[in-house]
């Protein structure tokens, strides 16, 4: 049987004293109204109506899931006989606590407290008639999983309650005054719709009060019948409505599949306490604190307490939480751990003396008191991300009131709540904007600490950069399991509203900073500007995030970025300004009129009425809104699961991929697709969407049971710690990659080979102690560096000090010699003053030297500059031979970056010296300097290669990019794409990079699936499209910048992309995968609209052109008409058969009716004559090439994109297209070029593979 979606009702309980007790106190003359105990007296709950059929193929019809139950045997009681009733017989036919009855109960739901919880005070009768009075309620379950009831009371008469004992007309002893006893109806559902279901008691209770007793269970269970029929909203932007009359209730949709349902006043706490207040209230829950809420009104507690827990998404409270607390639940406050739990305040005095070490938070009066101390000692919130929190704040427009001043009084109540809430939706996105943020800037840059490969954090770096008044709450914080949640979610790089706030918030100067990963040190304008204690404030912090840009860009001035000093302007705009996201407009579907409930075809009737509004309302939705039409095709999906039409709802789940497939319920379908029965499962094989749906499920199913096999670890996370055994180099590889020292393997191996200079090939847990000791020292050591103004306008913003010697004296005067990653400077004694020593692009001599000293040869560092007849010499004695190796290879990088236009350089000899200083300051020996040189890595390659790029290259090329600054060893380039103003990256397994074209930074990194990608493609302005080896084409959004529709026709590696416009010039794309199949597709609503398949061997691209579309494969090229029949085929020509030659890649000159085409194995350049394609008319032969990969064309040019014959370092021809002649040899990397793009004719963008993984950017002339 298919697991069915929870629905909106789990069950309805209700809860009171049994008739027969009532009876009992009404006839006895007692002074005092006791207090009762309450005992459960019906439970409702679905599936209401079944089809008497094979069990096998039943789904039960109601939106709930169908699931093992337990029996509730009520209490058996001894009847007795009422007064009046000689005859012993009772009327009254619906008090089931009179005899043993069995009652279906779903198996999680915990009836034995439930009664205690509806009346957390007690049960009391009353004198006289008291309010209507709801609460809410929170259970958890052993797995952490909540369910969530809603609970009215409300009093009913005693006598009503005992029709059936009054005969004659003699109501026997009944003379004294009236008595009234309280019932509770308790709605219990996995989903805290708080609002939505007080909505729905507030409508049943306008039914029971004129109800007789006779009626009342069979009205309860009518209404529980009606909830169950209720089907939840999808995530995003649509909510469900329905009429239970007098009213209509609306059920708020989730803003995505990671996002809570909010159904509650998120302002409650704003009106509670002082920002102060509750700033300190979150700071105890981000610490895991034992807290306690009290308040004398039990709805006030569980609204306040969950509101807390909201403002702290996505970080998620993991310990124990019991909002409402019964008077006979007060143990529970006795429990070691820490938890969030809530009380009457009348037990507060109590409970402050019974129980140690409570934080005991008054909601009441907004006071935070300690049950241990008169002052409570625990750390605030970090200071700048509370400024800013209370600065938005104080913008908030908490009261509803003001909202109405303008308008007249309204006299439709419905239309009166559609304004209230409508009003409350948009305060609570403020305060959900604000609190997000809240969070974001104190634990902004964590991942900044992760190790990924390894899945550590280092906290102990983390911590590092933290303000020293904030290292208190972050030492707690971060040793919390909320956190560590958190911390999983960012090593599983979770793509939530965390990480987008975070990444939209960093300012440009940061983005345009993470150009490569660098050693982490302050900039030297934060430094100048502010000083190292209050340098750390998170926004401001060097990123290391992927990416490069160019190198000494110009900063803007005014960067855009959130200030914890608020203007006092900010009073006049949203509070949430710099923070909103653009949303779109939510739309509401209004489910059908309830039918009679417990009838089944009536049931039937209904979702059949359902199916038949959401149907009209997607042919109403343009084909141009996926995202709302995705909606509507998840609910008519849920609502055919429901009602046993298996196969009409896998067609609506399958159409989630071309619409929106992040709302894609993988679950629900694996689910689906085992209930079928034979008879559909033989009708899937005419659909053949369905049976595309059904091998993708059971694909994802076997690698899913694979990843699992393999003992998938995405819930470790571990925290960096000191090695305590000796280590071999693959150990040591790990250790310093955890550390976040550096992360490049190559480089990792040299401070191998250096730490492990004439002894055995292992490193000791001292000597790393030692050298990390030594590497965090130098690192504070340069943080500490605060100079003036006179001298820091002497600097790039951008420089950072990365190493200070001591004093010396040099022949410029006597200072410390400070090394940034441009320059060497000479920082003053005495009064600090600035002398320029040199730019390592202008050195040109560096050499030990030794200074006359009375008697004695002092050490000494000589530089000879550019430009300047004397030279630079400082007696840097012991730190002479250090100096030196650090300043060659600071030197070497230089020119190796400015000849390679790659600034990558200089940030890895920059590494290169700086280890340089930690091996020779933890080996403390003669060898040290010896050791300290195997990290010379580019003083090596100068020495051991010319340096020289070849002069064509050298004037052509204009930067370079290295997408894989963060990993471990490059990844190969696999495909580029241009979109105007943005450059679009593939590399390894779906991963997709998109850099800014107008300064080549990093802003944004996504995944698409699993696998390799092997074409991209524009199609229009808000779509790329592409293609990969998972046989999906996925698409992406470029202005949401989200991936959540997919084309899953394809039965094989999608490889070639191309665009054109049908007859009727309506755009159409054509793709083509690897066994040969072509399919075109209508733009605009995603459907294919032709397919056919062509006999080659593996098909690798397909482009449009004059009609026909042109066709490669390996072993042949062919020109198709659109319908798929050929009209010719090419083949290699004879000179380049062979075993393993092939065609690559393809190009189409229409204007002068040319094909050019290339071969993997073969540096020879073929030119076809379109309408004489029997052998290639022209050949032209590349010099020095063994293969070619790509193909372009730029203007009059052909770029084709190759290996060299004498190495394997990948070149680049340009090709006139007129003469076909070799205008230029390009040589840019040092691995074949495998990708090339052009960018609007001025620069043509190149990336290469995997021994290289750069792109290298050049001018077209």
């Amino acid at each position: 049987m298919a697991e069915l979606p929870s629905g909106l009702l789990e069950a309805c309980v209700v809860v009171g004293v049994p008739s027969d007790k009532l009876r009992d106190i009404y006839q006895s003359k007692l002074d005092k109204i006791p207090v009762l105990e309450a005992e459960v007296l019906q439970v409702h709950a679905p599936p209401f109506v079944s089809k008497e059929t094979n069990s096998s193929q039943l789904i039960g019809p109601a939106f709930s899931r169908v699931q093992r139950r337990r029996s509730f045997i009520k209490k058996k009681r001894r009847d007795r006989i009422p007064e009046g009733s000689p005859n012993g017989e009772t009327n009254n036919r619906t008090d089931a606590s009179s005899a043993t009855e069995d009652i279906s109960v779903p198996k999680d739901l915990d009836l034995i407290a439930l009664p205690q919880l509806c009346f957390p005070g007690g049960l009391q009768l009353a004198n006289e008639l008291r309010e209507d009075s709801y609460h809410f309620l929170v259970f958890t379950d052993l797995f952490g999983n909540r369910t969530h009831g809603v609970v009215v009371q409300y009093y009913r008469t005693v006598q009503s309650c005992q029709e059936g004992a009054i005969q004659n007309g003699y109501r026997g002893s009944l003379s004294k005054s009236r008595l009234y006893t309280p019932f509770a109806v308790c709605i219990i559902s996995k989903f805290p719709y708080y609002n939505a279901l007080k909505d729905c008691l507030s409508c049943l209770l306008v039914l029971l009060r004129p109800t007789r007793q006779a009626d009342f269970e069979e009205t309860i269970k009518e209404f529980s019948a009606k909830l169950s029929l209720v089907p939840l909203p999808p995530p995003g932007q649509l909510n469900v409505s329905f009429n239970l009359r007098p009213i209509h209730v609306v059920l708020p949709s989730r803003e995505d599949q990671d996002s809570p349902i909010i159904d509650i006043d998120l302002h409650l706490p704003f009106l509670c306490f002082t920002h102060t207040t509750l700033l300190q209230v979150l700071s105890f829950l981000l610490q895991e604190q034992r807290v306690v809420l009290f308040s004398a009104d039990w709805a006030r507690l569980t609204l306040v307490a969950e509101s807390l827990l909201l403002y702290l998404q996505p970080l998620s409270w993991q310990q124990p939480y019991v909002p409402v607390l019964a008077r006979g639940m007060l143990d529970f406050l006795m429990a070691p751990t820490a938890f969030l739990m809530g009380c009457h305040i009348s037990h507060f005095e109590e409970v402050a003396a019974e129980t140690e070490e409570l934080i005991l938070v008054n909601v009441d009066d907004g006071i935070i008191q300690s049950s241990w101390s008169e002052t409570i000692d625990l750390p605030a919130i970090p200071l700048a991300a509370a400024e800013s929190f209370m600065s938005r704040a104080e913008c908030l427009q908490l009261h509803f009131d003001l909202e109405l001043c303008h308008l007249g009084a309204g006299t439709d109540a419905n239309a009166l709540r559609c304004q209230r809430r409508d009003w409350q939706t948009r305060l609570n996105t403020q305060i959900q904007n604000i609190a997000l943020e809240l969070v974001v800037n104190i634990f902004r840059g964590v991942q900044d600490f992760l190790n990924h490969e390894h899945r550590v954090f280092n906290s102990e770096e983390f911590l590092r950069t933290r303000e020293p008044a904030d290292q208190l709450f972050y030492k707690k914080a971060l040793d919390t399991h909320i956190f560590h949640s958190f911390l999983r979610d960012r090593l599983n790089r979770k793509r939530d509203a965390f990480s987008r706030m975070e990444q939209n918030t960093r300012n440009h100067a940061h983005r345009n900073r993470a150009m490569t990963e660098s050693p982490r040190r302050p900039l030297l304008s934060d430094l100048s500007r502010r000083g190292y204690s209050s340098y750390v404030s998170p926004s401001d912090r060097l990123s290391r995030r992927l990416g490069a840009s160019l190198p000494n860009l110009e900063q803007p001035a005014n960067d855009t970025v959130i200030s914890s000093n608020r203007p006092a302007s900010l009073r006049k705009m949203s509070p949430d300004v710099g923070l909103k996201i653009p949303q779109k407009a939510v739309k509401v579907f209004r489910l059908p009129e309830f039918p009679p409930p417990l009838a089944y075809h009536y049931v039937q009737n209904y979702y059949s009425d359902m199916v038949s509004s959401l149907g009209k309302a997607i042919n109403a939705t343009q084909p141009e809104d996926s995202a709302l039409m995705a909606r509507y095709h998840y609910l008519r999906g849920l609502v055919n699961t429901v009602s046993n039409r298996r196969l009409d709802a896998l067609e609506d789940f399958q159409s989630l991929y071309k619409t929106d497939s992040d709302i894609f319920p993988s679950q629900m379908v694996k689910s689906l697709v085992d209930s079928l029965p034979e008879a559909e499962r033989s009708q899937v094989d005419k659909r053949p969407e369905l049976k595309r749906l059904i091998s993708r499920v059971k694909r994802d199913q076997e690698r899913e049971l694979a990843r699992d096999g393999n003992g998938c670890e995405e819930d470790a996370v571990k925290r960096f710690k000191l090695p305590k055994t000796y280590m071999q180099l693959e150990e040591f590889v790990k250790c310093i990659q955890e550390s976040g020292i550096v992360k490049d393997q190559g480089t990792i191996h040299r401070l191998f080979d250096a730490l492990t200079v004439g002894q055995q090939k292992q490193v000791g847990p001292e000597l790393f102690r030692v050298f990390y000791t030594i590497w965090k020292e130098t690192e504070a050591e340069a943080q500490e560096v605060c100079l003036p103004a006179s001298v820091s306008e002497h600097i790039e913003p951008s420089e950072c000090v990365f190493k200070l010697s001591s004093s010396v004296k040099t022949s410029r005067g006597v200072g410390k010699i400070a090394m940034t990653q441009r320059r060497l400077f000479l920082l003053t004694d005495g009064r600090p003053g600035y002398v320029e020593v040199a730019q390592y692009r202008d050195l040109e001599e560096v050499k030990v030297s030794s200074a006359p000293f009375l008697l004695l040869r002092i050490p000494s560092l000589k530089l000879r500059v550019q430009g300047r007849k004397e030279t630079f010499e400082a007696n840097l004695k012991t730190e002479t031979e250090l100096w030196n190796l650090m300043v060659i290879e600071m030197w070497a990088g230089r020119n190796m970056a400015d000849q390679h236009k790659d600034p990558q350089y200089m940030q890895q000899a920059l590494t290169n010296a700086l280890l340089m200083d930690a091996v020779v300051g933890s080996l403390q020996s003669s060898k040290a300097i010896y050791a300290a040189s195997k990290l010379a890595h580019f003083d090596r390659i100068k020495m051991e290669v010319p340096m020289m790029v070849p002069k064509t290259t050298s004037e052509t090329l204009k930067h370079k990019i290295n997408p894989s600054v963060e990993l471990a060893a490059p990844q190969a380039v696999d495909v580029l794409l241009y979109t105007p103003g943005q450059l679009w990256v593939s590399v390894s397994m779906g991963k997709v990079m998109v850099f800014d074209a107008s300064s080549w930074s990093l802003t944004h990194t996504c995944h698409v699936g699993n696998a390799r990608l092997n074409c991209m493609l524009g199609v229009d302005k808000d779509q790329v499209w592409m293609g990969s080896d998972d046989s999906v084409i996925y698409i992406i959004s470029m202005v949401a910048m989200i991936c959540n529709r997919q084309l899953t026709e394809h039965r094989a590696e999608v490889t070639g992309l191309a665009l054109d416009t049908d007859k009727h010039n309506q755009k159409v794309a054509y793709s083509c995968s690897a066994e040969g199949s072509v399919m075109m597709w209508d733009v605009s609503t995603l459907q294919s609209k032709k397919q056919f398949r062509l006999s080659c061997d593996r098909l690798q691209s397909v482009y449009s052109c004059n009609g026909t579309l042109w066709c490669s494969s390996r072993d042949s090229i062919m020109e198709v008409w659109r319908n798929g029949s050929l009209k010719q085929r090419l083949t290699l020509p004879e000179q380049q058969r062979g075993s393993t030659a092939m065609f690559s890649s393809i190009l189409l000159l229409p204007e002068k009716e040319e094909l050019w085409s290339v071969c993997e194995d073969s540096g020879e350049v073929c030119i076809w004559h379109i309408k004489d394609t029997s052998k290639p008319h022209h050949r032209v032969a590349l010099q020095d090439c063994t293969g070619c990969y790509c193909m372009i064309k730029v203007k009059n040019q052909v770029w084709i994109g190759c290996v060299g014959r004498t190495s394997t370092k990948g070149k680049i021809y340009i090709l006139d297209t007129e003469r076909h002649l070799v205008l230029k040899e390009l040589h840019g990397h040092s691995d074949k070029v495998t990708a090339l793009c052009s960018a609007e004719d001025r620069y043509v963008l190149s990336g290469a593979g995997k021994h290289d993984g750069k792109i290298a950017i050049w001018k077209v002339e």
